[in-house]
């Protein structure tokens, strides 16, 4: 039988398969999940977990069991208490780096940052949590100019990278700030060496099967880092060369428990976005093609291949879940879709109403 990546893929990822007892647990199993759209994030920790509630993960977010703030790609991630200081001294570097044309454009340099994380560290000192505009306030008080959307969005992310900051809880829609040293107030610290294979274990353990481009892609690594990561750890692993690519993961692979069933992943699903190379699960020109009239629709699979795009569009009394097809649906497409609808629907607690566009 030929190696299946698919399959190991969804069981590894845990969306076949035993799913793990809580979104905390989901979060250290996958390392982090990126999580900029939060809503779709939470979603994505919902169809990993055993009786997941949205409830339930505000919660573990408010509580700081679940923390969120830039880490690995210069974009928001959930993470753990346990991962977050040694995630954040190695890939932090790495993020740095990639902001720094930004951060030059609105001349904002290591002074600017000193007195920006000093005036932040003040204002939130002694567990006070504040939004963004909150801050922004402060800082004005304190002398930095945070005038602008994005100035201000820069400030505050150098802040979560040098470990100033991370989240607080949830005000309402609202995300709030909290002192990662007050949020945290100990957690492992690993070298360098260590970290790096931790890191790649994590990796390769949840998302593999995984080419060494893949981890550097979600990693925010350099190539070399994820090539000598992966010999770190190389006899905790296996390896299979399919169609001249050489894919690595966890030498354990759970048994795939549900056939033919399908799933609406968020935008950022780590399913699809911790891989640089995503040919096996998505063909790019149908994708393209579905979504060329809105960029915004998220990917629906099915036995581990996108088939679809979705979206929620509100109307007056009820929300409409429109899906978009690769291919005219047939009878188990449909129903395996309609399925994963409703798991959705149950999570997210709205009156749906699914229709294919």
């Amino acid at each position: 039988m030929a190696f299946d990546i698919l399959n190991a893929r969804l069981s590894n990822q845990r969306l076949t398969g035993t799913p793990l007892a809580s979104p905390v647990e989901v979060v250290s199993w996958l390392g982090a999940v990126q999580a900029q759209e939060y809503d779709q994030a939470k979603w994505a920790l919902a169809m990993r977990s055993r009786r997941p509630s949205a409830a339930a993960i505000d919660r573990a977010l408010t509580d700081g069991a679940i923390l969120r703030t830039h880490v690995l790609r210069p974009t928001w991630h959930f993470v753990t208490p346990a991962d977050i200081r040694w995630m954040l001294a190695l890939t932090g570097p790495r993020i740095s780096k990639a902001m720094a044309s930004y951060n030059r454009r609105f001349e904002l340099d290591a002074a600017v940052f000193r007195k920006s994380e000093q005036v932040i560290a003040r204002a939130l000192r002694g567990g006070v949590q504040l939004t963004r505009q909150e801050l922004k306030v402060a800082l004005r008080e304190g002398g930095v100019n945070a005038d602008g959307v994005e100035r201000l969005a820069f400030l505050t992310i150098q802040a979560e990278i040098d470990a100033v900051i991370c989240s607080g809880g949830r005000r309402g829609n609202q995300f709030t700030y909290a002192l990662l040293d007050e949020r945290v107030p100990s957690s492992r610290l690993l070298s360098r060496e260590d970290a790096l294979a931790e890191l790649t274990r994590r990796y390769y353990s949840s998302h593999g099967p995984a080419q060494i481009h893949d981890f550097a892609w979600w990693s925010g690594l350099t190539v070399g880092d994820a090539r000598a990561g992966v010999e770190m750890v190389a006899g905790e692993l296996a390896t299979e060369v399919v169609d001249g690519r050489t894919y690595w993961f966890g030498k354990t692979v759970r048994a795939r428990t549900t056939p033919s069933r399908a799933y609406l992943l968020g935008l950022y699903d780590e399913y699809l976005i911790a891989y640089k190379d995503r040919s096996v699960a998505l063909d790019r020109s149908q994708w393209t093609r579905i979504t060329s009239g809105d960029a915004f629709l998220a990917p629906v699979i099915l036995d581990g291949r996108v088939i679809a795009g979705w979206k929620k569009v509100a109307r007056e009394e009820r929300t409409l879940l429109r899906v978009k097809p690769f291919a005219p649906p047939g009878r188990t497409v449909s129903s395996a879709v309609a399925e994963a609808v409703d798991r959705y629907a149950s999570f997210s607690g709205q009156d749906l109403e699914f229709v294919w566009q």
